[in-house]
């Protein structure tokens, strides 16, 4: 919801993503998190709980909009990701639900610290409103007041890095030990796939990467292997086995079981140098190879044998050994053995059903195209906004322009028109990057059409260096021209870095053609054709994206968008 008026349950990927992860696992459990809230929720202010019957209503309808028009259950919600929670917001939305018969989702809080619990103890309206107590990066960690709640609980964030081997090991250490130290029943990793420009901010902080759309080309990480040593052998709603879970050379082990007689262990020996996450700071300590002896008790001691899976993480070589089925070991009267060395996983399962598919191997990589155009001329969009485009601050999405005469009927519009309830600090501009952030000297052309009367503007840029949570501090070369006739270059999206201005006879409500080059320490720039401003020097930054925006959360439409880079 854009506005207050507008229900579209058809925009962004979550919608594609989360059907095709129900086809690969019914299972699944799927959970909302807001991040950002629209402006109009605060009626102004930047804040979501003054107004918590509207909070609600708008978390609300996003459930009632998956199962309608997508067929979606929506398992757990959450209350506003690493920000202020507020007590009564949580109760008000655990009575909209409930009264929409949305018994079966259940409100996970509050997705920072654990301070949520220590408000739960002394009220229990609140505590009988949360199902679940999650906190972000807990360092495999809990504490009492949480324990204390006897609520499920999770490390509802954890993981966000950089998915090569020592994030394997990363991973592998807190599936585990997020439930052996912390008691915590779930680990959820961000993010999910890396599959945005890799030099934006948390690059590769994903379990695995396809951040090539134009190539095809992706790659199996090894914390997906490392994953499948725990999801491939365990479904949501096994329970995990009260055991301590330390081993006594270092390491640990959980077992989980189906209730049915079903039973998967998994060991991790990962050190201390080869397990380090972003977040937070790892104590040391020491994992020596080991002899380790299980006792299988009660009904387990009828299993005779268990399928194994072992990978090893090999930091001297680089030949990690990823997920490979070994033969079965034998249990005898209840007991078995295992050598141990370190930085290895191993799952021991009743369960036969592991595997590791061969995969066809996918299209090389190739770097992003050095000519580029895109004229958004597309009736029936899969997807709501236009390939390759990464929007770090407003939304870009495609609009048919039913008034056209025809020359621009489809386009590309930026739709965000208020400044949103911010999870970190947006730019007050908005801005779409694109392209390599390799590129040094390009041509930057494109058709704009200010919407917003007297104050509106809208800009094209080259050498663009960042965006995400450090959008405000972007730099680049930027070429704004403003509904009020003039034209700006600046050196950086707040604009506050001049390098030329001047008059431009742009007006709102007209198509226009801006045009930039920058080869070398030179940008030049043309309107409609005719240069406007040329020998303008660009010392920093040296390369970047392309990029298109406007002045301020205003609807602003482009067309045509055509780069030519080296």
């Amino acid at each position: 919801m854009h506005y207050e008026n507008d229900e579209n349950y058809f925009r962004g990927y979550e919608w594609w993503l989360m059907k095709e992860a129900k086809k690969r696992n019914p299972n699944i459990k799927l959970i909302g998190l807001p991040w950002a809230f629209p402006g109009w929720i605060g009626k102004g202010e930047n804040w979501p709980y003054d107004y918590p019957d509207i909070t609600a209503y708008y978390i609300v309808s996003w459930i009632l909009g998956a199962k309608q028009y997508h067929d979606l259950d929506i398992d757990y919600v959450g209350i506003w990701n690493e920000r202020a929670f507020s007590s009564k917001y949580i109760k008000v939305l655990r009575h909209y639900l409930d009264r929409l018969g949305l018994w079966n989702v259940g409100i996970i809080a509050a997705d920072g610290d654990w301070n949520v619990s220590n408000e739960m103890i002394v009220d229990p309206y609140l505590n009988d409103a949360i199902e679940v107590v999650g906190a972000h990066y807990p360092g495999t960690k809990t504490v009492p007041n949480a324990l204390l709640t006897g609520k499920k609980l999770w490390s509802s964030e954890d993981y966000s890095t950089f998915n090569d081997d020592v994030g394997a090991g990363c991973w592998a250490r807190i599936l585990n030990q997020n439930y052996v130290n912390g008691n915590m029943t779930s680990t959820i990793a961000w993010n999910l796939v890396a599959s945005y420009y890799e030099e934006l901010p948390f690059g590769r902080c994903g379990l695995m990467t396809a951040q090539q759309p134009w190539s095809g080309h992706y790659k199996v990480e090894s914390p997906i292997w490392i994953t499948a040593h725990t999801t491939q052998f365990t479904q949501p709603g096994w329970s995990y086995l009260q055991v301590d879970g330390h081993l006594e050379g270092g390491g640990s082990f959980v077992a989980l079981t189906d209730g049915l007689g079903n039973l998967t262990i998994i060991i991790e020996t990962m050190s201390h140098n080869h397990s380090k996450c972003i977040r937070p700071p790892l104590p040391n300590f020491s994992v020596v190879p080991q002899r380790a002896t299980f006792y299988l008790r009660g009904s387990f001691c009828m299993v005779e044998t268990l399928q194994v899976w072992h990978s090893r993480l090999d930091f001297e070589s680089g030949n990690s050994s990823l997920f490979q089925q070994l033969h079965p070991i034998n249990v005898w009267k209840g007991r078995f053995s295992l050598d141990l060395n370190v930085d290895e996983v191993y799952t021991l399962t009743t369960l036969k059903t592991g595997r590791k598919c061969a995969c066809p191997e996918p299209p090389p990589p190739q770097p992003f195209p050095s000519n580029y155009k895109d004229d958004f001329n597309i009736g029936n969009p899969p997807f709501s906004e236009a390939p390759n485009f990464a929007d770090q601050t407003g939304v870009f999405e495609y609009f048919i322009n039913a008034s056209d005469p025809g020359d621009h009927v489809f386009t590309l519009r930026q739709v965000v028109v208020q400044r949103p309830i911010t999870w970190v600090s947006d730019a007050d501009q908005t801005i779409s990057v694109i392209g390599n952030f390799k590129w040094v000297n390009m041509t930057v052309t494109c058709d704009i059409y200010i919407e917003k009367p007297r104050d509106g503007g809208v800009f094209i840029a080259g050498r663009v260096d960042n965006g995400g949570i450090y959008v405000r501090n972007t730099k680049g070369v930027f070429f704004w021209v403003f509904a009020d006739g003039t034209y700006r270059v600046t050196g950086d999206l707040a604009g506050k870095k001049i390098l030329m201005k001047g008059l431009a006879g742009v007006r709102d409500n007209a198509w226009h053609t801006l045009t930039l080059n920058i080869q070398g320490n030179s940008a030049s720039g043309l309107l409609n054709g005719y240069p406007l401003w040329e020998n303008v020097t660009v010392s920093s930054p040296g390369n970047g994206w392309a990029a298109l925006g406007t002045r301020s959360f205003e609807f602003a439409q482009f067309d045509n968008f055509h780069v030519e880079a080296c």
